[in-house]
């Protein structure tokens, strides 16, 4: 068997409504973790692509995040609309979906404007 071209870590928390730091997924279903399982099936890359849940992946702020490895490639506010464009885009095509895509400098930054609580706005 080839070695995995692509590694999918979605973010599935589930925590309380209202935090201040959001909730992926409120109710735990991971309804996004699904939808990238059943669209890698259906374009034929299932075998060399995977799609986990990620319980942590400290960008909360950004949720729900989807991170693509070995690329590096971090996404955020994903919906399970976006998911047919994600794997069309960036496993099939290589590309990175601009509007998706979480700018570099607001990774791990506690300055982040989309932070929210003492460190950022709202």
């Amino acid at each position: 068997m080839a070695s995995y071209t692509h590694h999918l870590f979605v973010r599935g928390n589930v925590g309380e409504p209202g935090h201040k730091r959001g909730c992926c997924d409120p109710e735990g279903l991971q309804r996004l973790r699904d939808a990238f399982k059943i669209e890698l099936k259906r374009r034929g890359v299932a075998a060399r692509t995977r799609a986990y849940h990620a319980s942590r992946l400290d960008q909360c702020e950004h949720g729900p995040v989807v991170v693509i490895y070995p690329q590096g490639i971090w996404y955020g506010r994903v919906t399970p609309g976006d998911v047919p464009r994600i794997v069309e885009e960036t496993i099939l095509g290589g590309e990175i979906v601009g509007d998706l895509a979480i700018d570099e400098t607001c990774l791990n930054n506690p300055a982040s404007p989309h932070r929210r609580g003492p460190a950022g706005s709202s």
